[in-house]
């Protein structure tokens, strides 16, 4: 082959080196973006991966803590229903105490009524004529002339409700009482019939005797009703005029007190005779601008002196029970006292009975001072209620 052929093949082959060796740089350039990328991607991956652990790691937390959290509700459920039961316990509990103590409450407020009834006394005090003991020593005379001294003795006597079909027997000595009370029952003979009466104890409720001192001043009275018409002091300065006037009733007043939120007060005068005239009157007229009259009232102390208290129960008499009505009133009456006054009958010489028939009510006082009793006509239906212990007979 000659130069000239050689030189275009040779042209030919650079260039097709030249573009050999373009297509293997472009192919490296290539590989190294391949690389490039492959180690992005690997990178990512990594990133990726690390990002799904601490996901995951995230995620299993988040489960462990939802099972914790569970965990403790459930815990915290019981823990609650655990205390409401124990409060719903403890609820029942206080509501049985609250129960309980009203209960007992309201036997403390029935025995604290008992006991008010049982000693509250309702004393009917009559006209008595006086009796002087003995004259007063002068300088006793001069130390009572202001005032008027009285002392009532109240004596409060035990009563018992005697029920129909019921006696009360008493035998005028006690051991024949306690011989009755001894046996089991009684049988008494009522003509062609018999019946038998058990016997029982007769029980009192205490009693009380005290006095009452009263002391009367002969000086002073009491006055109310006076309106607050004026200030006090023109107030106080009207009632000591007006009570100094003769012509209307009063006289030399010594002293006078004025309270005007109650509009009353008290006034003395220097000689006696003045208040008993105005209490007397009970009514006293002033002048406070206009006529005003005034209520008067006595002015008085009182003192609760030797209250002492009795209690126990009738030796010689005894209570009979279960009693039928199989004849009149008065001939069973008569049955009784025949049967317990024969010794046979382990009886003896009675001193007094009271049988009351079926359908009635009998109140029976009883003197625990002279040991005697004391039967009251007090005839009563049973719809009838007797509060015995306001039932008082009063020695004064």
């Amino acid at each position: 082959m000659s130069d000239a052929d050689e030189t275009p093949v040779m042209g030919e082959l650079r260039a097709d080196v030249c573009d050999a060796a373009a297509e293997i740089q472009k192919y490296k350039d290539l590989m190294e973006s391949a690389d490039t990328e492959r180690s992005r991607l690997l990178l990512e991956k990594a990133e990726a991966e690390t990002e799904k652990r601490k996901a995951e790691a995230e995620l299993q937390g988040f489960m462990e803590s939802e099972d914790n959290i569970s965990d403790k509700f459930n815990r915290d459920l019981l823990e609650v229903q655990e205390e409401k039961k124990s409060l719903d316990r403890a609820n029942q509990d206080l509501k049985r105490e609250r129960n309980d103590l009203q209960k007992k409450l309201q036997l403390k407020s029935d025995e604290s009524d008992s006991l008010q009834r049982k000693f509250k006394i309702e004393a009917r005090i009559r006209v008595q004529t006086v009796k002087f003991m003995r004259a007063l020593e002068r300088e006793e005379a001069e130390e009572a002339d202001d005032q008027v001294q009285s002392v009532f003795t109240v004596i409060q006597r035990p009563s018992f409700l005697l029920k129909g079909g019921q006696a009360l027997i008493t035998f005028e000595e006690e051991k024949v009482a306690e011989q009755i009370l001894r046996l089991a029952k009684c049988s008494v003979a009522c003509d062609r019939a018999k019946m038998d009466v058990k016997p029982y104890a007769l029980s009192l409720d205490p009693s009380v005797k005290f006095e009452v001192h009263i002391q009367v001043s002969k000086k002073s009275v009491r006055f109310c009703n006076a309106p607050p018409t004026l200030p006090e002091e023109r107030m106080r300065d009207r009632l000591e005029l007006s009570f100094s006037r003769a012509s209307r009733g009063g006289g030399e007043v010594e002293k006078l007190e004025y309270h005007k939120d109650t509009g009353s007060g008290r006034v003395t005068f220097l000689s006696t005779g003045v208040a008993e005239n105005l209490v007397h009157r009970g009514k006293f007229c002033v002048d406070a601008g206009s006529d005003v009259v005034l209520d008067v009232l006595p002015l008085y102390e009182y003192q609760l002196r030797k209250f002492q208290t009795y209690s126990g129960a009738p030796g010689r008499t005894v209570l009979l029970g279960g009693i039928q009505a199989l004849m009149d009133e008065e001939d069973l009456q008569d049955h009784l006292e025949i049967h317990f006054q024969k010794p046979s009958n382990y009886g003896g010489e009675v001193e007094n009975i009271k049988y009351v028939p079926d359908l009635n009510l009998n109140v029976v006082s009883y003197n625990l001072l002279k040991g005697d009793i004391q039967y009251v006509a007090c005839h009563l239906n049973r719809s009838h209620h007797i509060r015995l212990s306001e039932k008082v007979l009063t020695d004064v």
